[in-house]
């Protein structure tokens, strides 16, 4: 069994379903981690891997931000403070008048390997999604600012169309490049 330590149920259904296309069995432990204010995601996960003990399985985190072009990257690593204060609403309030509403979704994972295994200081996985944001909120499938987030090359917000999601999200991009890595470890031919 791996473990994904996230407070979020939203993230660990998502990472379930993946995980179990690939015959892995995933785990919850429901805490926060420590959060650094920081440049990049990566940089977050990194640190926050540090404060995870070993456990004697593998476990992962996962942090995620939206990046808006017009804004300079803003919300990026702050994401889930800015979802938290001012949400979706106060985005597209930001977005008023504004044309380029190009941003990516990126998502970070980092995995630490377990005992008999081997040992991973920090192996980092990426996914992202381009697309654009919405002029209106639109949708009520999803969470945070899927309702205002339009994938590249699709007419419908994420929360409109959540099987589109779940599909293409930037943290199923991420957690299925975790998958296979894990993969043969765990379910060896």
């Amino acid at each position: 069994m791996i473990y994904f330590k996230t407070s979020n149920p939203h993230k660990f259904d998502e990472a379930k379903e993946i995980f179990k296309r690939y015959g892995i069995e995933l785990g919850q432990i429901p805490e926060t981690y420590r959060e650094i204010q920081a440049d990049s995601l990566e940089e977050v996960v990194k640190d926050a891997l540090k404060t995870i003990e070993n456990i004697g399985r593998g476990v992962f985190i996962e942090d995620a931000g939206l990046f808006i072009k017009a804004l300079n990257g803003f919300p990026g690593v702050y994401s889930s403070y800015i979802e938290n204060t001012i949400g979706n609403d106060g985005i597209l309030k930001l977005m008023e008048d504004v044309d380029d509403r190009s941003a990516v979704f990126m998502s970070v994972v980092g995995f630490k390997g377990f005992k008999g295994f081997r040992d991973f200081d920090a192996m980092i996985f990426k996914g992202e999604v381009k697309g654009e944001i919405a002029f209106e909120s639109r949708g009520t499938e999803g969470f945070g600012y899927d309702p205002i987030f339009i994938p590249e090359g699709y007419k419908k917000t994420f929360a409109e169309d959540f099987e589109l999601k779940t599909r293409i999200s930037h943290r199923r991009r991420a957690i299925e490049k975790l998958a296979r890595f894990i993969n043969p470890f765990i379910n060896p031919r």
